[in-house]
């Protein structure tokens, strides 16, 4: 077992050095305590490989079986947490196969026959992106079954929709909600689509131009779970763009989280008195003994820059590379791995925060009514039952939202006699417009925020999700 002691010379490079590495040298150019998050990737690979180098001739069953027993013993040792690794040894896969040679001696060493460190780094990438995907899939699935929940149970709530945050229309808190949830849908499938079109093994390609060794690339493709190799060896050692798509994904995803977050300081602040969020979800102040504070939703919405920050960097590590495989492309994971963490944690904490929210509905109903919210109801209520044109009746209710204003009354507030001063076609059917439930539950379009509508939503959502657990 290494040490991390492992001679220093020309155990990496062959016959080529003679020299050892400076101790700086070393230090930039090691990426274990990166890439080691890879290493059950990488022995899949190497099984993989093994096991088509057998099939096709190139080594023999003998030596794949001693080298695939001795990457499972590893991998029970990387399990146990008595692998040590070695940065002398650069990466995850000169450690492995180092171990390897130390467990099973020769054959270890006709592992690496037919492939370069270029395809199987790439191959392992893939792989844990692939994984890294499917995670973000399900996390996502608990943070929308959280909020179905939510809108489930709040179809009828009435709240204050917003533009500019300023007090705009009456809508359904439920219908609120699963705007979330179709953001969602749609950051789930731009994570689908990332991993699709990631799903090709490079594995083959070798350093660069492919191999004179006679090896079965859709053999091993297909043992790791891809789709096919990659058609072009260049193509497969050098590009980048899949990682770039995946934090492309994870950036838009944390953006989304980061809004809805938003909300949650706003709705649990005094000031809104919309929600409350248990002490799970809670933190105090180190002077202040009132506080409450919404710590966690404060950090999702501080994810996106980290996040973000991982697109940036990778795009600026790749954007001015040749072909094909530069040493830069070591500065690809570690970026990756860090948006994955930090997603990782603002889609289960959105998910529980979602789940542990409780509602002022009292306070949101209040505060639908307020602002005149109900003038858009008055005009498209003139326009219905008067056959005014819409702009002529939108100044209409804007001269009655001035006069409410001046006698400090909701428009419902105005006499009979007031309105018809304004317009003398009206009779008090009006006042069946002017509250904010019932501008909520007359907005019946598809899409539109009346609780007929959202329980339809809601239903379908319950479906879906229903239909994903289930597979």
């Amino acid at each position: 077992m290494t040490d991390g002691k492992t001679n220093k010379s020309n155990a990496l490079w062959g016959g080529r050095f003679s020299g050892s590495p400076s101790e700086i040298m070393e230090g930039i150019n090691a990426s274990i305590d990166i890439d080691q998050r890879m290493a059950f990737e990488d022995i899949a690979g190497s099984i993989a490989h093994a096991r088509m180098l057998a099939a096709t001739g190139i080594i023999s069953s003998d030596d794949a079986t001693k080298i695939e027993n001795g990457l499972n013993q590893i991998r029970g040792e990387i399990e146990r947490g008595e692998m040590k690794w070695s940065a002398a040894l650069e990466d995850v896969h000169m450690n492995i196969e180092a171990r390897l040679k130390e467990i099973i001696g020769e054959p270890a060493g006709r592992l690496h026959t037919a492939r370069s460190r270029n395809d199987q780094v790439a191959t392992d990438f893939r792989l844990w992106l692939r994984a890294a995907c499917d995670r973000a899939d399900a996390l996502i699935t608990a943070y929308q079954a959280a909020l179905v929940a939510q809108a489930a149970a709040h179809a009828d709530t009435v709240m204050p929709g917003f533009t500019h945050l300023q007090t705009a229309q009456p809508v359904s808190l439920g219908h609120h909600l699963l705007c979330w949830v179709d953001a969602a849908e749609r950051d789930r499938s731009r994570f689908a689509d990332a991993r699709k079109r990631l799903n090709e093994s490079p594995l083959g390609c070798a350093a660069l131009a492919g191999t004179a060794f006679p090896i079965d690339r859709h053999q091993t493709a297909e043992a790791l779970g891809f789709d096919r190799p990659m058609a072009n060896s260049l193509d497969g050692v050098a590009t980048r763009d899949f990682a770039l798509e995946f934090l492309s994904a994870a950036t838009i995803c944390a953006v989304n989280l980061s809004r809805f977050a938003e909300e949650i300081v706003l709705w649990t602040s005094r000031r809104f008195g919309f929600a409350q969020l248990s002490d799970a979800w809670s933190t105090g102040s180190s002077i202040m003994p009132q506080k409450r504070n919404p710590d966690a939703a404060e950090l999702v919405r501080a994810k996106p820059g980290r996040i973000a920050g991982a697109l940036q960097t990778l795009i600026i590590v790749v954007k001015g590379l040749p072909l094909a495989y530069s040493k830069d492309l070591q500065e690809d994971k570690a970026p990756v791995f860090q948006a994955m963490d930090d997603l990782e944690l603002a889609l289960g904490a959105m998910a529980g925060m979602a789940s542990d929210l409780t509602f002022n509905t009292g306070n949101m109903a209040e505060a639908a009514g307020e602002a005149y919210s109900d003038a858009t109801d008055l005009a498209d209520y003139v326009v219905r039952e008067l056959g005014k044109p819409f702009r002529d009746a939108h100044h209409i209710a804007g001269s009655m939202v001035k006069l409410a204003e001046s006698r400090n009354v909701p428009l419902a507030g105005l006499s009979l006699e007031d309105m018809q001063s304004v317009e003398p076609g009206l009779t008090d059917e009006v006042y069946s417009v002017l509250s904010a439930r019932a501008s909520m539950e007359s907005r019946t379009s598809y899409g539109g925020t009346s609780p007929v509508r959202v329980k339809e939503q809601v239903a379908l959502w319950q479906n879906r999700l229903r239909e994903r657990q289930a597979l």
